[in-house]
């Protein structure tokens, strides 16, 4: 099994402190989260898209190309990219920008996103948004792969033998679609034979489970290898302790303070108590062998091999944040790397492009 630590860079204040962070110091934050991951041994690191508050991850390319600068090995997520916002050929641009800046370390996680604002922005209607994100996929997944695109578009100009530059640098980069509540995403990555990530935040485990089993019956139906398919799944938190009283104590402020900023803002409450988070949801909290019997139970129902760890503190202080993750890489980590698949692909470029040779040579 392979590890992301994963940030959609809210930018609210501390949820037990009360503090908030400068902008500048809280993008700081997720460069050294992300040097941080990288460090301690997770596979990758995810950053977020979102056009509304309270988050500032507008520009995923933007910061994942300052990450790429900061580190080395680790793959660099987006989580997710909002095709049904985006000019596709501006979108295949940025991260084929990225894509060599990393040396071909991007992986992509694309859906249609999430919040009415950021819709409203880009002028997007819940009529359209699903559409948008597939015409948008489709174009983005031929320019990746062709030299030259004609194209029929309904929300943006047509193309007409266009040529895109600069090409990328893997051939073709992967494309992961997040799915949250609904199966047009599980049918479009079903269709193209692309990755599954299941969102698998909210709520407990049957809805998430219920897209995963349909996504593998659209699998079957369009045609694939069933040992191709692959699923990710997130985590609804992370705090790993050396006794789940320890969890449930250091955690417990954290989650006090959430559900309260939940009610207040008029957000669903899905679990009530702090047990009944740890039990029902997909949060991590724990002792070490707490959490690796929660992620064999997860992984029972998802037949997942990648799974996504909060990157951010989100209330706990630096210290504890730092000793959990520690403690995650240390004694939990091992053993379900050991035990779990892996995904049914190498974790490294794909098939780099070769470089256009100039005339004559």
């Amino acid at each position: 099994m392979r590890f992301l630590a994963i940030t959609l860079i809210a930018h609210r204040p501390d949820p037990v402190t009360g503090e908030l962070k400068s902008t500048r110091a809280r993008f700081r934050e997720v460069l050294d989260n992300a040097v941080l991951a990288e460090e301690l041994g997770f596979d990758g690191f995810g950053v977020g898209e979102r056009h509304e508050r309270p988050f500032i991850s507008s520009s995923p390319p933007v910061v994942l190309s300052h990450i790429a600068a900061l580190t080395r090995r680790i793959r660099l997520f987006t989580a997710v990219t909002t095709l049904s916002l985006l000019d596709p050929v501006r979108a295949h641009e940025d991260y084929a920008t990225l894509d060599h800046l990393s040396g071909g370390r991007l992986e992509l996680i694309i859906g249609k996103g999430n919040g009415a604002a950021q819709r409203d922005l880009f002028h997007v209607t819940p009529e359209d948004q699903w559409d948008r994100n597939a015409e948008s996929y489709e174009v983005f997944r031929r320019l990746w792969r062709e030299d030259r695109v004609t194209a029929r578009t309904r929300f943006r100009p047509e193309l007409t033998d266009a040529e895109v530059w600069p090409r990328p640098y893997q051939q073709p980069v992967r494309v992961w679609h997040g799915s949250a509540t609904s199966r047009e995403s599980v049918d479009l990555a079903a269709r193209y034979g692309d990755p599954l990530f299941s969102a698998n935040v909210t709520h407990p485990v049957e809805p998430y489970a219920e897209l995963i089993d349909h996504y593998r019956e659209r699998w079957a139906h369009y045609g694939h290898d069933p040992a191709d398919l692959a699923v990710g799944a997130g985590t609804a938190g992370l705090y790993v302790a050396r006794t789940s009283q320890q969890a449930l104590d250091g955690y417990r402020p954290v989650f006090e303070s959430n559900l309260a900023f939940r009610r207040e803002t008029g957000l669903p409450v899905v679990f009530e108590t702090l047990e009944d988070f740890v039990a029902r949801s997909s949060a991590l909290i724990g002792s070490p062998q707490q959490v690796i019997e929660k992620v064999h139970r997860y992984h029972q129902r998802f037949g997942h091999t990648v799974t996504h760890l909060h990157a951010d503190a989100s209330g706990l202080d630096a210290t504890e944040h730092r000793r959990s993750l520690e403690l995650f890489q240390s004694e939990v980590a091992p053993g379900l790397r050991r035990d779990l698949p892996d995904p049914p692909f190498a974790w490294g470029p794909v098939s780099p492009a070769a470089e256009p040779q100039p005339a004559g040579l």
